[in-house]
């Protein structure tokens, strides 16, 4: 034992000892420590607190539809092979894409955590609940193995909720569906350029509907288990409208499902549409084929290929189809009022052209009268396809050798002329013809159990208290639902008659509105000109604001409605109707308030969707067999 005063260098070498092994200690971590501080966000998105903001009322606000839901091959927790579509259809769905190994916390984390906490609010109502799917699907098949995501994703699940984690057989089967999804991936690489494990995405999580339609799309800014649910209770009073029972057969008549059946083979499955011709589907008379362009197969597949081809538009970048999209019932789901090429502003709605054979007038406003006279009006606009004459067109189409052959071919050696561009793609669209629908099996074919209960009130409604048909006519031999007249419905002139306002109310991402002055919006976007409708064609002043009568078929497919795309839901439409339209100095006398019960509302609108043609999948997988490279498409 040291004497008093004298240093003890045995407690001076423990010292030391410790401080060394505690230098020693802090080097190896700082490393890591600067790695996590790196990798933590400086400010945690709103999904993991709480929300800040009241969100609107569920069902005081409307999710347009964005696009069909994409499909594929993937692989559920159990190894077991399934596809995405086959986990949609029957609940409303939130499907978002992680990795089990993402350290991001505003990221897959993220995404996990936010349906954690909303599955949590949708138990507290089992009952509606139960009509909620979640999906997770893996960017990283190479890591993620079915039992990693059965690993990641047991903690998560509460009870027997329904929620899946899955995951792909590999990469060639996930890239077809991040492409459908929009959803773009980097895989970080290491210093010797290999892969590090660490995907770059932005995060994404995908609200679909029980038609397979996407109706919101979420980001790490707005992601959120509040606003979600209130998104989710839209959703599932919007279904409701159509009544206890019905939502499933007025999914499966509309052909939803078939449609998006067709949409898993973009190649798609030609058919002879010709025949066609020779016998309609049931419900619709003999196609009117004019005498001096008789229909053949050549003729049908000419003008399909010019219909899909970009290079008939002024800067080779627009079709018919960018307009009128076989997926979307030959209409557009997407947009109110059509955009031209280089985005120029269009004043109608995209109609559709299913059964467009049958129409004595063409156009909304009736000023054409014969497909091949028609279709020179979008390809010369200058605001649809911009060419600025039918002999550009004409250079354009006899540059390409394949179309000189084939117009040889399908009008006996005469050449690429303005005749003969009308004729071919008239010929594609007279074939476009569908019916078969439900409504036509019960009530031209006489099967008794075609149409529920609820949709047989519907037809009866239709063609009594609703005065549907006063407009919309049947026949007892076919059914073309239109009188091919023009009428005045108060759309127009309220059109006509509006002010612009001093604020506009702007949305600038899903869900996400600024008001900004009205002079501004002006300033930077082209407003769209007045619209008399008939008036313009007759300058009679008694046709102000007519418009034609559009078909009923297929209507289920092709919202949003009216000649300005103005009313998004059939619904809408409905309600419309009931109040007796926008009174005008002009309104048509046939319309007047109806005053439906909502009981009755839900029964027509259920009629309504069950005018689906059943040839609607075939006709959108022919219209995708389409060679791509061959249009300028590519």
């Amino acid at each position: 034992m040291p004497r008093s005063g004298e240093i003890d260098y045995r407690q001076v070498n423990l010292v030391f000892t410790c401080l060394f092994l505690f230098l020693v200690f802090c080097s190896a971590s700082l490393p890591a420590l600067a790695q996590q501080k790196a990798t933590e966000p400086q400010v945690l998105a709103p999904g993991w607190s709480e929300l800040e903001f009241e969100p609107p009322e569920a069902g005081s606000y409307r999710l347009p539809p964005m696009g069909m839901a994409g499909d594929g091959n993937v692989l559920d927790s159990s190894g077991q092979a399934t596809t995405l579509h086959s986990l949609m259809g029957d609940k409303v769905v939130v499907m978002s894409f992680i990795y089990s190994s993402c350290s991001d916390a505003n990221g897959c984390p993220l995404a996990t955590h936010v349906l954690e906490r909303l599955q949590n609010q949708l138990m507290k109502d089992p009952g509606k609940g139960n009509g909620v799917r979640f999906i997770s699907l893996s960017f990283d098949p190479g890591q993620d193995t079915p039992e990693v995501m059965q690993r990641y994703g047991r903690p998560y699940i509460s009870g027997d909720f329904d929620w899946h984690f899955l995951t792909t057989s590999g990469k060639s089967e996930l890239e077809p569906v991040l492409k459908s999804y929009g959803q773009t991936i980097v895989r970080d690489p290491n210093v010797t350029g290999e892969e590090a494990g660490n995907i770059s995405h932005v995060l994404r999580v995908f609200l679909i509907d029980r038609r397979m339609q996407i109706r919101n799309i979420f980001s790490a800014s707005y992601l959120h288990a509040d606003s979600m649910l209130n998104d989710i209770r839209t959703l599932q009073m919007e279904t409701a409208l159509q009544g206890p029972g019905d939502v499933k057969q007025g999914y499966e008549h509309s052909n939803y499902q078939t449609q998006a059946q067709s949409l898993k083979n973009r190649r798609g499955k030609s058919m002879e549409l010709w025949s066609y011709s020779e016998q309609p589907p049931l419900g619709l008379p003999p196609i009117p084929v004019p005498g001096d362009n008789p229909l053949s197969t050549e003729k049908i597949e000419l003008g399909r290929l010019l219909f899909f081809d970009r290079r008939l538009s002024h800067n080779n970048t627009f079709s018919c189809a960018m307009c009128h999209v076989p997926e979307q019932g030959f209409a557009s789901n997407e947009l109110a009022t059509a955009v031209g090429i280089e985005g120029r502003t269009v004043r109608r709605n995209s109609p559709t052209i299913y059964n467009v054979a049958y129409l004595e007038n063409l156009f909304h406003d009736g000023r054409e009268s014969t497909l091949e006279q028609q279709i020179w009006g979008p390809l010369l606009a200058r605001n649809e396809m911009g060419n600025p004459s039918v002999g550009r067109v004409i250079e354009q189409i006899n540059a390409i050798p394949e179309y000189r052959e084939r117009f040889q071919t399908a009008f006996a050696g005469r050449p690429v002329s303005m005749e003969t561009v009308g004729m071919a793609l008239a010929s594609y669209e007279r074939v476009l013809v569908s019916a078969n629908s439900p409504f036509d099996r019960w009530y031209y074919g006489g099967e008794k159990d075609a149409l529920s209960a609820t949709e047989q009130a519907g037809f009866r409604l239709f063609n009594g208290k609703a005065r549907c048909s006063s407009c919309h006519q049947i026949s007892s031999e076919w059914a073309l639902f239109t009188d091919n007249q023009m009428h005045n419905t108060g759309i127009g002139y309220q059109r006509s008659m509006l002010q612009t306002p001093k604020e506009t109310r702007v949305q600038i991402a899903p869900g996400e509105h600024i008001t900004v002055r009205s002079d501004v919006v002006e300033d930077a976007s082209e407003p769209l000109p007045n619209d008399l409708g008939l008036y313009e064609i007759t300058e009679s002043p008694n046709d102000r604001w007519k418009y034609r009568t559009p078909t009923l078929r297929n209507v289920a497919l092709t919202a949003p409605y009216m000649h300005n795309g103005s009313i998004s839901t059939l619904r809408e439409v409905i309600d419309f109707y009931d109040r007796g339209g926008i009174n005008n100095e002009l309104l048509d006398p046939l319309l007047q308030p109806l005053r439906l019960s909502d009981e009755e509302s839900r029964q027509l609108l259920a009629f309504l969707q069950a005018l689906t043609g059943d040839n609607v999948d075939a006709l959108v997988a022919d219209a995708f067999a389409v060679p791509v490279g061959n249009t300028g498409a590519d």
